[in-house]
């Protein structure tokens, strides 16, 4: 087998461990979305749910975070907050505050819509990387996609503004820190592990300032939050999205993110009863369409 042949099995395997891993990334999303969403209806607050989806990965991921230390040598402490705040403590506290007042198809637009477009804008800005036509295409289509529903909203007055505030806002963080990943050198377990135990010592410090309602919470509401937060979401979506910003690069990966709406929506109609319209189900299609456009599938190059 000659050398040119070797590296090319080797981009291919890369790419397609990139591909699975923002496909279980997004698969996870979903159900993170729907069960915060129903977390809403139980005692559970944003610092109890947060000390589920980062005290089981801090725990989990002790012997990689005690091996690299809290402050690795070789990561800028800028890189390394971005990290935190972008898909830690931050980003964990706007999104869920927000899921609670809003309906999981449209949290799902909302958040999943805006991640890829808020990652591409920051490569344009930051980094200048330039998207092909295709892509701008599956841009534009995310853009529409989010434009139908704030019409839907503003006629309709059915989502809280806060919605429209708080998961954008989100969609700039987590952004931020797939670039801020991108470049800190370290591996997704290492990345997770880092991002998972600063954000459980916030969570310590928040339940210490305001409280926690966690001890009289029903134990098959906490197994839920295990399951969907820690276990899930926490640890092997964070592992999974790693995997695929170091095979795809890190507006590709992020791309994938705005599957996220159409499998919220449809879980949202299924499984908790949300009433889905038919601008809820063309604004997750056209976002979803969004995607395969914004991932490359369709490019020349």
């Amino acid at each position: 087998m000659s050398a040119a042949t070797f590296t090319n099995n080797e981009k291919s395997t890369s790419t397609t461990v990139g591909y699975a891993g923002a496909l279980v990334t997004v698969l996870i999303w979903a159900t993170w979305i729907l069960a915060t969403r129903h977390s809403a209806t139980t005692q559970l607050g944003t610092i109890d749910i947060g000390l589920i989806r980062y005290g089981i990965p801090a725990l989990a991921l002790a012997p990689v975070w005690l091996k690299t230390g809290l402050l690795p040598k070789s990561v800028p402490i800028a890189l390394l907050v971005t990290m935190v705040a972008g898909a830690g403590a931050v980003f964990f506290q706007l999104t869920t505050s927000a899921i609670h007042s809003t309906p999981a198809s449209a949290a799902g637009i909302l958040l999943g819509g805006s991640m890829p477009l808020a990652t591409a804008l920051i490569g344009v800005i930051g980094f200048q990387e330039r998207p092909d036509v295709m892509r701008v295409f599956g841009l534009a289509a995310i853009v529409a996609g989010v434009a139908i529903l704030l019409v839907r909203s503003l006629a309709g007055a059915s989502l809280p503004g806060s919605s429209f505030v708080l998961l954008p806002m989100a969609a700039v963080l987590w952004a931020s820190y797939t670039h801020a990943f991108r470049r800190s050198g370290l591996t997704a377990v290492q990345a997770s592990a880092l991002i998972a135990v600063w954000s459980f010592l916030i969570h310590i410090v928040l339940a210490i300032v305001f409280g926690t309602s966690i001890a009289s919470v029903p134990l098959g509401e906490i197994g839920l939050q295990v399951l969907s937060q820690g276990l899930l979401s926490g640890l092997a979506a964070t592992v999974a999205y790693g995997l695929a910003v170091h095979a795809l690069g890190g507006t590709q990966a992020a791309a994938f993110t705005a599957i996220t709406p159409v499998l919220a929506t449809i879980g949202g109609g299924m499984l908790l009863g949300e009433e889905i319209g038919i601008a809820e189900i063309a604004a997750a299609i056209i976002t979803g369409l969004g995607v395969a456009l914004s991932t490359g599938i369709a490019s020349r190059r």
